[in-house]
């Protein structure tokens, strides 16, 4: 195991049972407009972030990414996404970096500079998008990181990933595996509008039906390729119907285990939602000089005596929407719509002048939110919980108009095994939890159905791009000389 790791390993009392360590985490959303992000301002908010009732570097940092770049590029993905990702990567590991360093006033350039390189903290493991939503996992030690796997799923046009989510999963082990727990994370980007509210539960809906980690289709081969036994006639024929009865129930038990592990509520991982989840305070737009929230502590429109209209609180709470899921308290300030003021100075890259945008209510779209430790872990146990030391918003920037949200917790390294439920589980709180049964059942043809709609994100991310782009045009200017030029040789010979 590398010494860099900050898990805490807690020490036992006498005659008492030692508590697990905890992983330090740190999950960052951003929309990011479709623009470029600046490393250099990005690190010298993060760099804030980090040092938020904290005294060390997390362990791991996943990014979610919301309108990370252009439709088109975002479409074809894979080359053409990685200028974008480069400087989150460089942003993560500057800030880092500056972290580590003598902490004083802050002095940040806001000029491109130079990669981090031998001082880099973090090393990139993956990233993944699906269509405008990425996601990007960071490790300050990649030996710890095991057994990482991918899922997505479009609820844009035509399942298109215009809309949708894309998620990770993987074990995190200390040593040789002495300590362990299993992590989800799902990066989102749901229905936007004020009067969209039905289209964001939906959508959650679909993330919960079409995002599997494991081919739903293949599950349902295997069940169907169990053999059956023929019904039994002739003298005991009752009990061997009965006995038969038995053992298809088990078959069709199994069946539902299999697709549960599979889904986003894995019941032996953590999970950790987060993205532009577009739920606002408002079903319409607001009339003219309509009140909007304040960050003045003395206005009678102060920001928190908005947040009782929050519509993503309220449809969780009814059970229509992030199923089972915890949010800490929210203290900071609406997330959007911001209004960049047109000031062009270096001070002004780190300070941006803004106000909020006339047309839409100022709203929470942008949220993180985790499935705590199930009660059934923490009743065997010395009661584990997920341990939140900061979930707050960064600072204006000039490239987007969200403001970041990050949250910072201790996750307890509950083992796979401790988290899962117990056979014997039953009751009310059982059967509400997502991770004892369902809230939906799991789509079987959601592979498929994302295979059609990325095909469709391909031919749809190549066409804007060639006629729409100065690239493109370059691209078919070259291709028509080139047939121009080989048609020219053709004749002349």
């Amino acid at each position: 195991m590398a010494t860099s790791t900050s898990v805490d390993r807690k020490t036992p009392r006498s005659g008492m049972k030692m508590a697990p360590s905890t992983l330090d985490l740190l999950v960052l959303t951003f929309n990011c407009a479709k623009n470029l992000i600046n490393p250099n301002v990005l690190a010298s908010h993060l760099r804030s972030a980090l040092g938020q009732n904290a005294t060390g570097l997390p362990d791991l940092i996943v990014l979610s990414l919301q309108e990370v770049a252009p439709l088109s590029q975002a479409f074809i993905g894979d080359y053409f996404l990685s200028p974008y990702f480069a400087r989150f990567d460089e942003a993560v590991n500057l800030a880092a970096v500056q972290y580590g360093e003598t902490r004083g006033p802050d002095v940040i350039s806001v000029t491109p500079t130079e990669a981090t390189g031998g001082s880099r903290q973090y090393t990139l493991l993956k990233a993944k998008n699906v269509g405008y939503t990425a996601i990007l996992l960071f490790a300050k030690d990649p030996a710890c990181v095991r057994h990482l796997q991918e899922a997505e799923v479009g609820f844009g046009a035509a399942d298109m990933g215009n809309k949708g989510a894309v998620g990770l999963r993987a074990t995190y082990q200390l040593g040789d595996g002495e300590q362990s727990t299993e992590l989800t994370f799902v990066a989102t980007h749901l229905a936007a509008m004020e009067w969209n509210l039905p289209r964001r539960n939906a959508n959650w809906a679909a993330i919960m039906r079409g995002m599997t980690f494991g081919n739903p289709e293949e599950v349902l081969d295997k069940a169907r390729g169990v053999e059956r036994t023929p019904t039994p006639e002739g003298p005991g024929a009752e009990e061997r119907h009965r006995l038969l009865h038995d053992e298809h129930h088990q078959q069709h038990l199994e069946l539902q285990r299999q697709l549960h592990d599979i889904s986003v509520f894995k019941p032996s991982s953590h999970l950790f939602v987060a993205g532009d989840l577009n739920y606002r305070i408002s079903t319409s737009a607001p009339p003219p000089n309509a009140a909007f929230p304040s960050l003045d502590p003395d206005s009678e429109h102060h920001y928190p005596t908005f947040f009782p209209l929050d519509q993503l609180t309220r449809e969780r709470l009814a059970g229509r929407t992030l199923h089972g899921l915890t949010e800490h308290r929210v203290d900071f300030p609406p997330t959007y719509k911001y209004v960049v003021q047109p000031v062009a100075t270096p001070a002004a890259e780190i300070n941006v002048p803004w106000k909020f945008a006339p047309h839409r209510y100022p709203s929470w779209t942008d949220r993180i939110l985790y499935l705590d430790v199930p009660p059934w872990t923490r009743s065997r146990s010395d009661g584990p919980r997920i341990n939140v030391r900061a979930y707050d918003a960064l600072p204006v920037v000039r490239t987007s108009d969200h403001r970041a949200v990050f949250l910072r917790a201790d996750v307890p390294l509950v083992s796979p095994g401790d988290l899962a439920p117990p056979a014997s589980l039953a009751g009310p709180d059982a059967e509400a939890d997502p991770r004892f049964r369902l809230p939906v059942e799991i789509d079987p043809e959601a592979w498929e159905r994302r295979r059609a709609a990325r095909q469709k994100e391909q031919f749809l991310g190549w066409s804007m791009f060639l006629w729409s782009t100065k690239e493109g045009a370059w691209i078919l200017a070259t291709l028509l000389a080139a047939s121009l030029g080989g048609y020219w040789l053709y004749q002349s010979a």
